[in-house]
């Protein structure tokens, strides 16, 4: 049985942790396949670290690692220096961490906010299942300008064309 890593922050204004689970858990081979380990941190900087834990003492396969970093300009350097620690993770690891941010200011409707937190976790989390049980289910939409979080792009031209 494979393990799926969800690790949030107390930090963000949505629990985009608990909709990232209940995406996964209506994944098909939920409970047969993998099962889902939850972790919670106080802030995105500390979002590396869990997410290193679940991979190593959880053998989980894949993470999602979500947070919410705010509108301040700090807000921004300390989510660039989050990043950076999840990339290394992911190097120190040999394993993927999605990394899903939702910035405080990428909306000022807070209904509108809570869309995208809610849309981008799930769309990740389910990212999450295809890449490790269908990933040719991504190369599907390669270049389709698929979006987690508001409507998609869509391709620049058609394939093949």
């Amino acid at each position: 049985m494979h393990r799926i890593g969800v690790v949030d922050t107390m930090f963000a204004r949505y629990d985009m942790g608990a909709e990232a689970v209940d995406e996964l858990e209506h994944c098909p081979g939920y409970a047969k396949r993998f099962d889902v380990v939850r972790r919670t941190v106080p802030g995105f900087k500390d979002l590396a670290v869990a997410a290193k834990r679940l991979i190593e003492e959880q053998s989980c396969k894949i993470v999602v690692a979500l947070g919410m970093p705010g509108g301040a300009p700090i807000d921004k350097t300390c989510a660039h220096e989050a990043s950076m620690g999840i990339m290394q993770a992911q190097l120190m690891t040999n394993t993927p961490i999605l990394e899903v941010f939702v910035h405080e200011d990428e909306e000022d409707d807070p209904v509108r906010l809570a869309e995208v937190c809610r849309d981008r976790a799930r769309k990740h989390a389910h990212n999450a299942y295809w890449m490790l049980y269908e990933p040719d289910q991504l190369t599907a939409r390669a270049g389709q300008g698929i979006r987690q979080g508001y409507s998609d792009a869509g391709p620049l031209v058609p394939s093949g064309g």
